[in-house]
């Protein structure tokens, strides 16, 4: 990652011990040695609702500003929920030789920033299959990418398993053929039953299983956020679904209830 850098990313999306590659070190993370930077917008979870934020104060070393931001070194950066006060502490590492800036613990967790995201498929996704999703973003925020992988998996195997469920319930015949295919051809068995994101992204799968067996820890935390969104993507056209299904059966109900009073 170069150039712009989004503190709202870098402070609450940014997995712990991941580098990012600065560019300009007079720019970012000059701003974010002094704690000097514009106000930006994110989640609070202890509100629990969204707010803006600023840096409160960067507690430095031994080492003075220019000495940390030329010879490089470990500082904390205090950020501040304007709406609140509350504080959130973030340690920092900058290697000013390779360019390299990174978190090296933080409180709270990139997962208490985004457990609410999660919460909102709960109609869609079991209480085991939230915990999981969960717990896949707590192990990429703590640097563990191939075990973030392994349960962004278990949840794409989910939403197939729950398709051929309610598929088979009106085709008994299709159990041979989904028991004997690999994963592209349950996907396009199931086509009807499942998410048109899903069908047209088949290959989310073939990438996760990559991750599981063969990619490295840093290249399963580097493409972690895009699995992600892509999982959520999934989701939000199950819920999507859902909620059209739901306006649809209160409209009907509704129009019943209309044509019981009309013809009385």
């Amino acid at each position: 990652m170069t150039e712009e850098i989004d503190p709202s990313y870098f402070f609450f999306d940014l997995p712990i011990y991941q580098p990012i590659i600065i560019t300009n070190r007079y720019d970012f993370v000059d701003k974010l040695i002094k704690g000097f930077m514009d106000c930006f917008e994110g989640y609070d979870p202890n509100e629990k609702r969204d707010s803006t934020f600023e840096i409160y104060q960067s507690v430095l070393t031994l080492k003075s500003h220019m000495d940390l931001l030329d010879f490089g070194g470990h500082f904390t950066t205090i950020v501040a929920c304007k709406r609140t006060g509350a504080l959130f502490f973030f340690s920092i590492f900058w290697n000013p030789e390779k360019g390299e800036l990174m978190k090296t613990g933080q409180y709270p967790s990139i997962a208490d920033f985004h457990i609410h995201e999660v919460k909102q498929y709960s109609k869609v996704l079991s209480k085991e299959r939230l915990k999981e999703f969960t717990k896949a973003i707590g192990l990429a925020a703590n640097g563990v990418g191939i075990g973030s992988f392994v349960y962004l998996r278990r949840i794409f195997e989910y939403l197939i398993n729950e398709a051929y469920g309610e598929a088979k319930a009106k085709d008994p015949s299709i159990e041979g053929p989904y028991q004997r295919g690999r994963m592209d051809d349950k996907i396009n068995l199931l086509k009807d039953y499942l998410p048109d994101f899903l069908v047209t992204n088949k290959s989310l799968y073939s990438i996760l299983s990559l991750g599981v067996h063969e990619l490295s820890e840093e290249d399963c935390l580097k493409h972690f956020d895009s699995l992600r969104v892509g999982i959520e993507l999934i989701l939000d056209e199950k819920v999507d679904t859902l909620k059209k299904q739901e306006k649809i059966a209160e409209a009907q109900k509704k129009i019943s209830t209309i044509l019981g009073l009309v013809k009385k």
